[in-house]
């Protein structure tokens, strides 16, 4: 295995013992994005010679036997939207003006604290509107798995880099299934947190940062280093006090497989999540069916809301920038106007809604499982699944409830499409339990029946479905 492909933890015991070096690890992980990155285009201001340097401290620091933190040496990527001092945040789009960031935000000063090599951010979306990577900024990011194929998003190049091995952590956004859609799609653990657990610094409603991994225990790590309370958020919390565990036996566990709105769900991910939910069955859980949590009427009133705020922002925009914004976003925001302040109002109540039937559910059950998308990874170059700007937002029924919410929901990966594309099961629970649903992600993968290697062979290429090098 190449040193790019180790998890954090496995990296963190091999430089405790001195078999391993950041220095050596570094250069991996550069390599490998040398290979790959002309075709799946991840990563936004890469830093190569700050990592090195970056690197070389953390080896100083454990050969001396005084790690910085938790991370000490760990290579991680950071999404662009997420600030880090002197580098712009173009959010996506070419319509923004590059102004460096003057500080760290919350959750990346936190990460380079502990010791973290930030060696790059990494891509999104349009404004991060999109569940997928098309940009007028950044080259379009493709999936690992399959190059014809979106990674998903708004945190499309978190997703991408995590599939294709550039190093063990992963930091992304999350407002309506950003992290968590992504990494379904490229067969990752990503987290989407309770909120307030990690602090993002600009806060406003859904928004929550986690991390996308190769494993559960990665995810948790990760999560501990960035969770706590920052004075410049003022919606973030202290550390609370739960454990990286979890007992199936006697867990109710609600199996949601119908989003009741949104795009059909494919037989193949049904087949998936429901193999899932007889893993937790044969453990001891009791399994419910459930019906839908959400409406048409929640999901629209959303659509409408998040029309206006979107909206509002391209309005303000000069317009010479705002005619960079890409044409698909420019058509969905362009009936903005249609709707009356009543539609709107509507529309943002309609997220106290979604979260009022979220926490209903969580009166009866302990979790709810269900698939993270209604389907698999759709066309690279498609803004949207249905290529339709009027329609965007028809696959997130199953991961937008939690954002509403703000309970904690993560991912695994459950299995594969006949077309060999990944699979995700989402595992939602109670608010503060986010270590209770990594550790349920992690019996699911342990309990796998089937194990694909990753997209990236020995030699550090990426593979064809039949193994073959791209």
């Amino acid at each position: 295995m190449s040193l790019a492909d180790l998890s954090a933890t496995e990296l963190l015991s091999k430089y405790r013992d001195r078999s391993l070096s950041p220095v050596e690890v570094i250069e991996d992980v550069l390599g490998r994005v040398e290979q790959l990155e002309p075709q799946i285009c991840a990563l936004y201001a890469l830093d190569p010679a700050g990592a090195r340097e970056a690197a070389l401290a953390s080896e100083r620091r454990w050969l001396s036997g005084d790690p910085v933190g938790a991370l000490d040496g760990v290579p991680t990527t950071v999404k662009e939207n997420i600030a880090t001092r002197g580098i712009p945040v173009p959010q996506g789009t070419a319509a923004t003006e590059l102004v460096p960031a003057a500080e760290d935000a919350p959750a990346a000063a936190r990460l380079r604290d502990a010791g973290a090599v930030i060696f790059s951010k990494t891509t999104m979306p349009e404004y991060g509107m999109l569940s997928s990577g098309v940009s007028t900024f950044h080259h379009l990011t493709r999936n690992p798995w399959d190059l014809s194929k979106t990674a998903g998003g708004s945190s499309a190049g978190a997703a991408a880099a995590a599939a294709a091995g550039y190093g063990p952590l992963h930091i992304g956004t999350d407002i309506g299934g950003s992290v968590r859609l992504p990494a379904g799609w490229c067969g990752l653990v990503g987290l989407k947190p309770t909120h307030g657990r990690i602090a993002v610094g600009n806060p406003y409603p859904g928004r929550a940062i986690g991390p996308l991994t190769r494993t559960a225990s990665d995810a948790a790590l990760a999560l501990s280093v960035m969770t706590g309370y920052d004075p410049r958020d003022h919606t973030s919390l202290p550390i609370p006090s739960d454990s990286y565990e979890a007992t199936v036996d006697g867990l109710r566990v609600a199996l949601l497989l119908d989003a009741g709105v949104g795009l059909p769900v494919d037989p193949d991910v049904t087949a998936a999540v429901s193999a899932a939910a007889a893993v937790l069955e044969k453990g001891g859980a009791v399994v419910d069916l459930i019906d839908p949590i959400i409406t048409r009427e929640m999901l629209d009133g959303l659509d409408s809301f998040w029309r206006v705020r979107s909206a509002a922002d391209i309005a303000a925009l000069p317009e010479d920038r705002r005619a960079k914004v890409l044409p698909e976003t420019r058509s969905w925001v362009s009936t903005a106007g249609d709707l009356s302040g009543f539609d709107v109002f509507h529309g943002y109540s309609q997220m106290g809604a979604m979260a009022a039937a979220v926490t209903t559910v969580f009166r009866s059950y302990d979790v709810i499982l269900s698939p993270v998308a209604p389907i698999t990874a759709f066309a690279a170059e498609l803004a949207y699944p249905t290529g339709d700007p009027s329609k965007p937002f028809e696959h997130i029924g199953f991961t937008v409830p939690y954002n509403m919410s703000a309970h904690p929901a993560t991912t695994v990966n459950v299995g594969w499409s006949a077309s060999g594309l990944p699979i995700g099961a989402q595992v939602a629970v109670p608010h503060h339990q986010d270590l209770v649903a990594l550790a349920l992600a992690s019996y699911l993968d342990s309990q796998q029946a089937e194990r694909r290697d990753w997209p990236t062979g020995s030699d550090g290429q990426l593979r064809r479905g039949d193994d073959t090098p791209r």
